[in-house]
């Protein structure tokens, strides 16, 4: 039902290429330049600057961008809550999610989902958790699972899931002999942790503090972008990783690593749902509430 021409401009003005829109929404790029030429006819203004072989969005498109992406999510909110009346669920329902829980607890839960309700075209974006809401203040996607203790005052922030963040080392290790080591011990163990904008870094930045421990007054090694590369520098390092307890249940169960308990040190979290303030209906709450109803199976 939605005006393709905005999504035509949604594309292009993204991708900042008529070619990539013409690729990403299978049109002909003659197509393509007819669908801007009509709304710019309409709105008697232009909406792209060409610069040699680029282009960049004028003070209209950057303003018609802003109330596309509001319409588009109108267009889409009507097309679920009129398919509701005749009990059928279709549409696009974009999801992102910080990479703790897009590697480690959503695939089972979307392969259910998909099952379920195959109608939906869904999707997933992965970043950490400052990227993932970033995405979604941009519109890029319309609900994120994210992990950390961090909270931006224009989002909404559901509880999903109860997290834990455990100290491990690889079985090789020389500190694979404690079973339990004190906040002063642990400022000297050398660290490979998390990047900054990680919902697991931050997480370990709040309970430090309670202390009166500053990241700096640890023995950093390294900061990695993903669990997964921290799990192989571990497998040939002295050194000790912080990692969600949901990530390394497998190599726990064959004694690759071994948890190490960190005295007085607390490192609970909550994996939540985040939405734009307002926009709770449609596809993201039809998911929403399967989640909830499987998540006592992740």
């Amino acid at each position: 039902m939605s005006d393709f021409r905005l999504r035509v401009f949604s594309s292009v003005a993204k991708n900042l290429s008529f070619t990539k829109a013409s690729q990403e929404l299978f049109i002909s790029q003659p197509a393509i330049t007819k669908h801007i030429q009509e709304l710019e006819t309409m709105y008697q203004t232009r909406l792209f600057e060409r610069m040699g072989n680029k282009i960049l969005l004028t003070d209209a498109g950057k303003l018609l961008l802003e109330h596309c992406e509001k319409i588009l999510e109108d267009y889409g909110r009507l097309e679920y809550e009129m398919n509701l009346l005749r009990n059928e669920h279709t549409g696009e329902l974009r999801l992102g999610a910080s990479t703790t829980i897009a590697q480690y607890v959503l695939p089972p839960l979307l392969a259910r989902f998909i099952e379920k309700f195959p109608q939906v075209s869904l999707s997933l974006f992965s970043g950490n958790s400052s990227e993932v809401e970033k995405a979604l203040q941009e519109h890029r996607i319309d609900l994120a699972l994210v992990e950390g203790n961090t909270r931006q005052p224009n989002l909404k922030y559901t509880p999903f899931l109860q997290d834990e963040l455990v100290a491990i080392v690889h079985t090789r290790s020389k500190w694979m002999d404690y079973d339990e080591i004190t906040l002063d011990e642990l400022k000297e163990i050398p660290l490979v942790l998390r990047e900054r904008g990680s919902g697991t870094l931050d997480v370990l930045i709040t309970a430090l503090h309670k202390h009166n421990i500053k990241l700096s007054d640890l023995t950093v090694r390294m900061h990695l972008g993903s669990t997964e590369s921290i799990k192989l520098f571990l497998e040939n390092s002295e050194c000790m990783g912080i990692l969600s307890i949901r990530s390394i249940n497998k190599e726990l169960y064959s004694g690759k690593f071994k948890v190490l308990d960190i005295k007085d040190l607390v490192m609970f979290r909550e994996f939540d749902f985040v939405q734009l303030q307002g926009q709770d209906t449609g596809l993201p709450a039809l998911f929403m509430q399967f989640a909830n109803h499987y998540k006592e199976k992740l």
